[in-house]
């Protein structure tokens, strides 16, 4: 790991690492002292779990590749994982960078509530050589049961009752609604989560572990790998620590109010980036403070880039590409963190230095990085949205959609604030067009504006950033994307349990609800009506901006 452009932070950077060392804060952290995040004891022992995950992983492992080996032996070509957030995100990362081995299973990831999406990946699948892997912590996410409902009728229409559950797999804690259900419906497989493993830790768990042995990873080779990163991410003495370096890089420029880590990732690893967004919002957003991640593609001019920015590098091998955009950072004096990621088998290693330098930031601000307080209000709010008039039809009405147009994106616009930032929430079918698109969009509001702009797809990024957006310090500006669709689809009701009529009403109400649980935690927000051409809507504001 390497950090330039620190001149003006260096002092507190020294009087911080000082700190560790003074307070035993990482000897503290690796006994499970939970007052080395606040005084009170809630959500932080009892998360802990994951600190020591060679020995976890090594014992969990056996049953996951036996698992793998006996659904290839059955017939089984393709997995489909359905979870949201720290249980897609982590699976997400292996099933990407990863090359599927022969003979193993190639995974895609469903986190989303779109009614176009789930079609378009029900229409490809042959579901009698599917595996089904529903991956929920908690057992009760909404996105998640609805996606194995839907997806459960499709599987039984086509094997039968009989042998539906040899199907599907579940990963869930002890005791959730979700094992209760896998058990009584027959699952093929039961993986226990560990209950005191947080969802955006868990990737070194079952969580991460079984998705990875079903594409096939060399996962003793990676740990092996990754070990050295491990045990010096473990190591009490924060000189010899580059977690410690990490953590205390990314608190004390947040303090200072560099608090906008832009992440720039080789292409092969990209996926690494939507992982470290969420264990970043969700951990950091909170209590008025954050660290908001930017990913984006690739560097721009550094004239585009405001003083609130600390930039992350995470380069691939040898991937040379974005380093000469980076090096034009670092002419500048601009903050910059570098980490190379020598291949693929030493992801594991990222995994865990980025955990504990999270757990080390939330420590320098003063913040529980373990909880989730804001969740929760979107989620109520889109209860409620179900119960409104009209629910029952494909596209509930939403409140106050305006048509989506530039004029209309530049009032808002017009006076940011000091250190504020840009936040596109798409509620679309996430389409490769439709990132594209969207992606033009937030460099040209980056370029015209010289903000930091996030982008995400709902309900995702509900999962992700949603708790940084209602707990940080209140700068966001927040553009609500919709279409109006006329696709959708029933979710069936297994076992009494249906989170809404159709996903195309789950959509439309995730959308409000957030909407609404923005505006009541006192955010800017706007929302525009893109049409029934989103990818075309979104290059037309694209251009205006220009």
């Amino acid at each position: 790991m390497r950090t330039t452009g620190l001149s003006a932070h260096e002092a507190s950077v020294g009087r911080a690492m000082d700190g560790l060392a003074r307070g035993r804060i990482l000897e503290r952290i690796l006994s499970g002292d939970f007052t080395v995040w606040g005084s009170e004891d809630r959500e932080i022992s009892n998360r802990l779990g994951w600190l020591d995950p060679l020995p976890k992983a090594l014992r969990a492992l056996p049953a996951a590749e036996e698992f793998a080996r006996d659904v290839c032996r059955d017939g089984m070509r393709q997995a489909v994982l359905l979870g949201m957030g720290g249980s897609s995100l982590a699976p997400e990362v292996f099933g990407r960078v990863f090359k599927t081995r022969p003979g193993f299973l190639h995974l895609d990831v469903l986190d989303t509530t779109s009614p176009e999406a789930i079609a378009r990946v029900a229409r490809r699948l042959d579901v009698a050589k599917t595996l089904f892997v529903v991956s929920s912590k908690s057992g009760t996410t909404a996105e998640t049961l609805s996606l194995f409902g839907y997806f459960h009728r499709l599987v039984r229409d086509a094997v039968g009752d009989s042998q539906a559950g040899r199907h599907f797999a579940a990963i869930t804690d002890p005791g959730s609604p979700l094992e209760g259900l896998a058990r009584r419906l027959g699952f093929r497989s039961v993986f226990p989560g560990d209950p005191e493993i947080g969802g955006r830790y868990s990737a070194l768990s079952v969580f991460g572990l079984v998705p990875a042995a079903l594409v096939g990873v060399d996962v003793r080779a990676a740990l092996s790998r990754s070990e050295a990163m491990i045990r010096s991410c473990r190591s009490v003495d924060p000189a010899g620590n580059p977690a410690a370096r990490l953590g205390v890089v990314l608190g004390v420029l947040a303090r200072a109010g560099v608090d906008k880590a832009t992440i720039f990732t080789s292409a092969r690893i990209r996926p690494l980036g939507a992982w470290l967004e969420q264990l970043l919002a969700e951990s950091t957003g909170k209590q008025g403070k954050g660290i908001l991640p930017v990913p984006e593609d690739a560097p721009a001019v550094p004239g585009v880039y405001g003083p609130d920015r600390l930039f992350v590098q995470l380069r691939f091998g040898a991937d040379a590409a974005l380093d000469k955009g980076v090096e034009a950072l670092m002419e500048q004096d601009l903050p910059v963190v570098a980490i190379g990621v020598p291949d693929a088998l030493f992801l594991p290693g990222q995994f865990y230095l980025w955990e504990m330098a999270t757990a080390i930031a939330g420590h320098i601000l003063g913040i529980n990085p373990f909880d989730q307080p804001n969740v929760e209000s979107a989620k109520a709010r889109t209860r409620e949205a179900l119960k409104a008039p009209g629910t029952e039809s494909p596209a509930p009405p939403l409140r106050g959609p305006g048509p989506a147009s530039a004029g209309a994106l530049k009032k808002f616009l017009a006076r940011p604030g000091k250190n504020a930032y840009i936040a596109l929430q798409a509620f679309l079918d996430p389409t490769p067009a439709a990132a594209r698109a969207l992606g033009g969009l937030r460099d040209s509001l980056r370029d015209s504006t010289r903000l930091p702009v996030t982008m995400g797809f709902g309900p995702r990024y509900l999962h992700s950033t949603g708790q940084l957006h209602k707990g940080d310090s209140g700068r966001g500006l927040f553009i609500q994307l919709v279409v109006r669709s006329g696709t959708d689809l029933a979710v069936p009701e297994v076992e009494g349990i249906r989170a809404a009529p159709t996903f195309g009403a789950l959509f439309a109400a995730q959308a409000r609800g957030d909407f609404e649980a923005l505006e009541a935690a006192g955010r800017r927000v706007i929302r525009l009506d893109l049409g029934k051409n989103p990818a075309a809507g979104l290059r037309t504001l694209s251009a205006a901006l220009r």
